[in-house]
């Protein structure tokens, strides 16, 4: 883990409520897909952990969503501004399992931490599918983006309005697939968990107190005991999951 200082390079609107955050600054501790940031704002006591969407150099690139007074902050922020961020916390997604055909299943902004993953997978010879689920086709972003790294890319939108209608989990179904990769709300990870044909990993959201595993706070049950979303995750495996009853 590092603190250091960011110089916001953009900060724009992706779709609805959904930004795009581009950050210029030390990025070396940044070492994984998966890895997420915590984000200091003024007048804020709790810092906002938000997952890495690219690291390009000393270029980071966030993707979020508007939730609350805090994320409604920082979308009003300018290029120009700087921000206190914490890098390098949680752990990535491991690339060594995926195979050569891996399903990415993001739900919203779940997406995010995928589309470095994809990169990273493409590089190694892999050749991912990405499903996208989202509410309406306001909601839409970065099907475009993966699609330009050369994923195939199916988009599902609950009210059919983009894509297919239903769910990730209604896209998943009839494709083939090596391993499964999925970030997103904890209901779509569970149903993506029961319906997947293959091993995989799955990146959870939880609260957060410090992001650093001090408070444990984002404590959850595994197989294994229980582990912090924050430290031993966000990423989990398949076979270490427990969901509550």
């Amino acid at each position: 883990m590092k603190q250091t200082v960011f110089e916001i390079a953009g900060n724009t609107l992706l779709a609805a409520d959904a930004y795009k955050l581009v950050l210029t600054g030390d990025t070396s501790d940044v070492t994984a897909p998966g890895q997420f940031v915590n984000i200091a704002l003024p007048g804020r006591f709790l810092r906002r952990p938000i997952s890495v969407c690219d690291r390009e150099g000393d270029r980071l690139t966030l993707l979020y969503k508007t939730v609350g007074r805090g994320t409604a902050q920082m979308a009003a922020m300018k290029a120009g501004e700087t921000l206190d961020v914490l890098t390098g916390l949680g752990s990535g997604f491991s690339l060594e399992e995926s195979g050569q055909t891996p399903l990415l299943a993001g739900g919203g902004i779940g997406a995010a931490p995928l589309y470095w993953l994809a990169k990273e997978l493409i590089a190694r010879g892999a050749r991912p599918h990405v499903v996208l689920g989202f509410n309406r086709a306001a909601d839409v972003f970065y099907a475009d983006e993966f699609a330009a790294l050369g994923c195939a890319v199916t988009v599902a939108t609950a009210d059919g309005s983009a894509g297919e209608r239903g769910f990730v989990t209604d896209a998943m179904a009839g494709l083939s697939y090596s391993y499964v990769y999925a970030c997103g709300p904890e209901p779509m990870l569970r149903a993506v968990w029961e319906r997947a044909q293959t091993d995989g990993q799955f990146s959870f959201e939880a609260r957060m107190g410090c992001g650093f595993g001090a408070c444990v706070g984002c404590t959850r049950e595994t197989t294994e005991g229980p582990k912090r979303v924050c430290k031993d995750g966000p990423v989990f495996r398949k076979g270490e999951i427990l969901w509550e009853t």
